[in-house]
C-alpha cells in the first residue's frame, strides 16, 4: 500500500517546533512534503523532516501569511494539506487580574490568525480539495481557573472550525479540529516548573494531578497528536468534517 499521503502537498502553520514539528514528522514518514510556517527565530536551527522547508511567517500579520502561503502554493500548484497549528498559551489569571493588552495578543495569534489561514487556504484548495485541520485544545469544550483567555480563544476557534466546515464542505474540502489535553511538550513543563518557582505545586505533583482522572493513566503524546492529525489528513477521514476530535488520554 502506497504511504497514507503520498505525494501530498502539506502546509503546517507553527510547524517549527512542538505539535507542528510533530506533525510535520509524522506527515514526511507517510509520504508528504511541504512548508513549516513559522516566526524567523523559531525556524532558525530547527531540523525539519526531509521534504519540509521553513517559511518564515507570522499568522498575527495577514499580509505576511497570505505571503507565505501564496510562496508554499506556487511552488507545487496546489495544496492539499493546512494545519492551523500556531498558538500562544498564556500564564494562567484569575478575572480580576486580565491583562487586556495581552487579551488582545493572543486572541490574535489564536483566533484571528486561524480564520485568516483558513481564509487565505481557501483559494488555493478550492480547485482540488483536501483536509484543514485546526489544533484547539481540550479548553474548546471544558473550562479550568485562571484559564479564561485561553478558554475564550479555543471556544471561538471550535466556532471556526464548524463554520468553516459548513463553507468549505461544496469545494471538497473538509474541516476538522483536534483537542490535545495536556501533552508532555518543553513548553508545558516549563510553565509547570514557572508555577513551581512561584509557590505552585512541584513538577511531579503538578504532573501527578494531570494524568489523575485519565482514562489510560498518563499524559497523550504529541505523536499521539500527530496521529490524529495523519488520519484526519488522510483519506481514511474522507467523511468526516465539522469535527472534534479529542486526544486527551482520556481526561473528558
Amino acid at each position: 500500500m502506497p504511504p497514507l499521503l503520498d505525494r501530498r502537498i502539506a502546509l503546517i502553520t507553527g510547524g517549527s517546533r512542538g505539535l507542528g514539528l510533530a506533525i510535520a514528522e509524522r506527515f514526511a514518514a507517510e509520504g508528504a512534503v511541504g512548508y513549516a510556517l513559522d516566526l524567523a527565530q523559531t525556524n532558525a536551527g530547527t531540523q525539519l523532516p526531509a521534504g519540509f522547508s521553513a517559511i518564515a511567517a507570522d499568522v498575527g500579520d495577514e499580509m505576511t501569511l497570505e505571503a507565505a502561503m501564496r510562496s508554499a502554493w506556487r511552488a507545487h500548484g496546489r495544496i492539499d494539506v493546512v494545519v492551523a497549528n500556531a498558538g500562544l498559551v498564556p500564564p494562567w489569571r484569575e478575572t480580576e487580574g486580565l491583562d487586556m493588552t495581552e487579551w488582545d495578543r493572543v486572541m490574535t495569534v489564536n483566533v484571528r490568525g486561524v480564520a485568516a489561514t483558513l481564509k487565505h487556504a481557501t483559494p488555493l484548495m478550492k480547485a482540488s480539495g483536501g483536509a484543514i485541520i485546526v489544533i484547539a485544545s481540550i479548553n474548546a469544550y471544558l473550562a479550568h481557573p485562571r484559564q479564561m483567555l485561553y478558554t475564550a480563544s479555543k471556544h471561538a476557534v471550535l466556532g471556526i472550525i464548524r463554520a468553516a466546515a459548513r463553507d468549505l464542505g461544496r469545494f471538497g474540502i473538509g474541516v476538522n479540529g483536534i483537542a490535545p489535553g495536556p501533552i508532555a511538550t518543553d513548553a508545558l513543563l516549563e510553565r509547570i516548573r514557572t508555577r513551581a518557582r512561584h509557590g505552585g505545586a512541584p513538577e511531579q505533583e503538578a504532573l501527578a494531578a494531570l494524568v489523575a482522572d485519565n482514562a489510560l493513566a498518563r499524559l497523550a503524546t504529541a505523536d499521539e497528536v500527530a496521529k490524529a492529525a495523519l488520519f484526519l489528513a488522510s483519506d481514511l477521514a474522507s467523511g468526516i468534517s465539522g469535527e472534534l476530535l479529542p486526544v486527551d488520554a482520556g481526561l473528558a
